[in-house]
């Protein structure tokens, strides 16, 4: 029976592979093309390294059955997954489903029926039939296991809804991107509807539209007063129904930022009606006078428009009711004012007598006000009435919100602000949050679309932190693996102390809303990682940062030791320990890089995931590319563990 076991592996590989030698040799391409007919991913840079090493030695370009099962060997059978195959199999030739469920209990922490998972691994991963009818796992198995989506490193519940989605939309962060229009840089790029494409299939619930006056009584979509191309306000409306839910069922806000006449912006509301048809959300849910508002569940495959408005939701309603073509109604709106210049509309301007008057009481003069002009702009009620929940309102304090704000109205801040606010008046920011749906854009001098950090305004609440999503880099990169959560429906729950207008929480001071975490990674090898650009061969000099992105307490950086020229299959078995006070919050990012020099590395992948979404015990990282592409086979091997 041994002997027969033994056999068994040796005969199903044999079984798949034969054919191909039916002349003696194959070459590179037909050895790809079998690697792949064993269902596992294969990096061709790495094959053909491989390939070249075996075939180098005789000066032939051909590789004969034996060669072929070393590179296989060589590529697939990782020591490390042996090591764990050993430790539970005493014959290491197979797993009993016995053997199986005790590694998934006690090294994967899989709480699910562990007999009822162990037979679905079976028949799920197992290659060799034999094997599979004796409701065993033969080491073939364990490694098609362990690299498969169950070993993924993301918990696989939070791959779908899982969360509360009946609250208010004022408690969920909302997928937000700044300048959808742009694919390149502001003042030159081009302008193009993929923008607004890769956005929403990227799960984006807020896209912004710059309009502007068109030739033909059409309006167009582009970065005003730059050389960026212009693309026509219908085509624009078209794509959006088109891909609006195909990501996620769950509402979409189209931020205009409007700079059209009257005359122009109710082409715009013509489009939208025409164009959107029943998805355009026209009139509220139920009641019209509006206390709360409405959650993401009751608002599914609805779109909302975010623009100023003209009076109340009832008086737009009502309105709506006749025919209010042609007619405009004024917004006063603030001239001018920079993103730095603070604004507060009660306060007085100095006149020359108060200030005299202050200066013989011995007051210190008060420092110079700029002067701040209300304007007044002209809406078209057809494009106003068409604004329900989502009303833009200039900004002007959080006391002045506190008193005037209505729940639907909601403000955009622009970085440098929002970043002052967060510094000196955090509690305030976060009372705002709780209550009004607030946008942070990023300011106007970035015109290389470069982004801020959105983990410091995700800290006190800030719902649409918008981001250009067309510019790679870290603060990208935070923004998909903060949104991969939640099934990827691009609305996440803030957490209960964001969430509660009386909360005392701040990310400075976290007090009593600290649940300490204690975390810790054990980072033991990589595999087929991306070759290096700058190499000839797969030579790469690979290191991993792992990085955790929170409140300022929790921000933490650790770097793996650098393994010599091996792309194939680095180890490390190098264990870093985190104490995370606010998980809530947190994202762990995980960046492979190339050390090309001491002072030098390039990026080959990363992976980013919030901390609450990490599964225990060893686990598979998938890498990403800089543009957010799956790297696939690239991956790291870790063992997790957390408390």
């Amino acid at each position: 029976l041994e002997v027969f076991l033994n056999w068994i592996p040796h005969t199903w590989f044999l079984n798949i592979i034969q054919n191909e030698f039916r002349t003696g040799k194959i070459d590179l391409d037909s050895t790809m093309k079998l690697l792949e007919t064993l269902q596992l991913p294969f990096n061709f840079t790495h094959v053909k390294h491989v390939f070249k090493k075996t075939v180098d030695k005789r000066k032939t370009h051909l590789i004969t059955i034996e060669d072929f099962r070393a590179i296989y060997r060589a590529i697939v059978h990782r020591a490390e997954f042996q090591e764990l195959f050993r430790a539970y199999s005493p014959t290491s030739k197979f797993l009993a489903d016995t053997e199986l469920i005790e590694f998934l209990r006690k090294e994967q922490h899989e709480t699910e029926t562990c007999e009822t998972l162990a037979l679905e691994m079976i028949l799920k991963h197992e290659p060799i039939e034999e094997v599979r009818k004796r409701r065993q796992m033969s080491f073939e198995g364990f490694i098609r296991y362990m690299n498969s989506e169950d070993c993924s490193i993301f918990k696989s519940e939070h791959r779908t809804v899982y969360q509360d989605m009946n609250q208010p939309l004022c408690d969920y962060y909302i997928s937000s991107s700044h300048n959808t229009y742009l694919i390149s840089d502001q003042l030159i790029g081009p302008s193009d509807l993929w923008g607004y494409v890769s956005a929403l299939l990227k799960g984006c619930r807020c896209l912004e539209i710059d309009c502007w006056d068109g030739s033909n009584n059409e309006p167009v979509v582009y970065h005003g007063h730059t050389l960026t191309s212009k693309i026509q306000f219908s085509s624009v409306i078209r794509v959006i129904d088109k891909y609006a839910f195909v990501a996620s069922d769950y509402p979409v806000v189209l931020s205009l930022e409007n700079h059209c006449s009257p005359e122009q912006q109710e082409v715009m509301a013509e489009h939208l009606e025409t164009i959107l048809g029943d998805k355009l959300l026209t009139s509220t849910i139920g009641d019209t006078n509006v206390t709360q508002l409405p959650s993401p569940e009751a608002l599914k495959f609805k779109i909302l428009i975010k623009n100023k408005k003209v009076g109340t939701i009832e008086e737009g309603m009502l309105r709506r009711e006749f025919d209010s073509h042609g007619e405009t109604g004024e917004v006063s709106d603030v001239e001018n004012i920079s993103d730095e210049d603070e604004i507060d509309e009660k306060a007085p301007l100095l006149s020359k007598n108060d200030s005299t008057k202050r200066k013989s009481e011995q007051n210190p003069p008060a420092p110079p006000r700029k002067k701040v002009k209300m304007k007044k702009i002209k809406i078209a009620l057809a494009l106003s009435d068409l604004v329900i929940y989502t009303k833009s309102q200039k900004f002007v304090s959080f006391e002045h919100s506190l008193e005037n704000q209505k729940c639907y109205e909601n403000n955009s801040i622009g970085e440098t602000k929002a970043h002052k606010f967060v510094k000196h008046s955090a509690k305030d920011f976060i009372s705002h949050t709780s209550r009004f749906i607030t946008r942070i854009y990023p300011k106007g001098t970035r015109a290389t679309s470069s982004n801020y950090n959105p983990q410091e305004f995700w800290n006190v609440g800030c719902q649409m932190v918008a981001l250009n999503f067309q510019t790679p880099g870290v603060q990208m990169e935070l923004q998909n693996g903060k949104f991969l959560d939640n099934g990827g429906c691009g609305y996440i729950l803030k957490p209960e102390f964001l969430r509660d207008q009386d909360s005392t929480f701040t990310p400075q001071n976290v007090g009593r809303y600290s649940k300490p975490m204690s975390l810790s990674i054990r980072l033991i090898s990589g595999h087929q990682l991306p070759p290096s650009n700058l190499s000839k061969t797969n030579k790469a000099d690979p290191l991993v940062h792992i990085e955790i992105y929170g409140v300022p307490e929790d921000q933490a950086k650790k770097k793996s030791s650098v393994v010599k020229s091996n792309a194939l299959s680095p180890r490390w078995d190098e264990t870093f320990s985190f104490t995370v006070q606010v998980p809530e919050l947190a994202l762990i990012r995980f960046c492979v890089e190339d050390e090309i020099s001491l002072v030098a590395n390039e990026f080959l992948g990363q992976y980013t995931l919030p901390l609450l979404s990490l599964r225990k015990g060893y686990r598979t990282v998938p890498l990403l590319s800089k543009d957010g592409d799956n790297l696939k086979p690239a991956s790291l091997f870790v063992h997790i563990w957390y408390y």
